[in-house]
């Protein structure tokens, strides 16, 4: 069976995980961490993709990326081959060690963002690794607080403070304890919003979507974001800016 095309975030921004070939280790020891990290700041370098979080777990790793001038594919291909050659070349075997290819899931507003960056922290306290993001060292948690080349805060620092991240972190949340097959289950299609829109306000398009009444579409926009529509998922099928979207989150 062919695989599915993977699908396309419209700003570029993916949260992306790569797992042990049958969940083994993937990690023996810090220094496969280190040179792990040392591989990423070389593709990040190469790519010119932006890293907002990341998170080293025994059998898998957690990215939140936005592309820069090669696609996710290639920046994995990049990863992946270089990073699996010296695990080998290290520890004396052969084959593969990744699960079949990455999964990734678009980050499309700025609640997924900020959500997606607390669930990649939070990792290892889920599985009893840490009491706190702050205590275990493999994760970019600490970078927001420390000057670093590798994971770059200005997006999030620009919608909150430091105190306020510290907050977050320290608050519980309905993301937390999913993994990407609970989130897309949740993810609302685009064939459902084009449904709401068709069946309950007669819109086929952003055309019929602009001759509606001001109030009425205020208040489909309200009902497709409750129904679990993202910001820029609604904005693209109503033809509504984003901006004007979010005032109705």
């Amino acid at each position: 069976m062919p695989r599915s095309a993977r699908k396309q975030s419209d700003w570029g921004m993916y949260h992306a995980m790569v797992r042990g070939i049958n969940r083994q280790r993937i990690f023996e020891d810090d220094e496969d961490r280190r040179l792990f990290l040392r591989i990423l700041a070389e593709t990040k370098e190469k790519t010119g993709f932006r890293l907002f979080a990341w998170c080293l777990m025994p059998n898998h790793v957690h990215l939140l990326l936005q592309e820069g001038e090669e696609p996710i594919g290639q920046i994995f291909k990049r990863l992946g081959t270089k990073y699996v050659y010296w695990y080998n070349r290290r520890h004396g075997r052969t084959g593969h060690l990744f699960q079949d290819r990455f999964r990734s899931e678009t980050v499309e507003d700025d609640a997924g963002f900020i959500a997606v960056i607390r669930y990649i922290h939070m990792n290892p306290v889920k599985a009893g690794l840490a009491e706190t993001p702050g205590e275990y060292p493999w994760c970019s948690y600490r970078d927001y607080f420390e000057l670093t080349s590798l994971t770059d805060p200005s997006m999030i620092l620009g919608m909150m403070d430091r105190e306020a991240f510290y907050a977050f972190h320290s608050e519980n949340g309905p993301d937390l304890g999913m993994d990407l097959d609970e989130r897309d289950k949740m993810r609302l299609p685009d064939e459902k919003v084009a449904e709401i829109l068709r069946e309950q306000f007669g819109c086929s398009g952003p055309s019929d979507f602009a001759l509606l009444p001001e109030g009425k579409r205020a208040i489909a926009l309200r009902r497709l974001l409750k129904a679990g529509g993202s910001i820029r998922q609604v904005s693209r099928l109503t033809g509504e800016s984003v901006g004007i979207v979010r005032k109705y989150r």
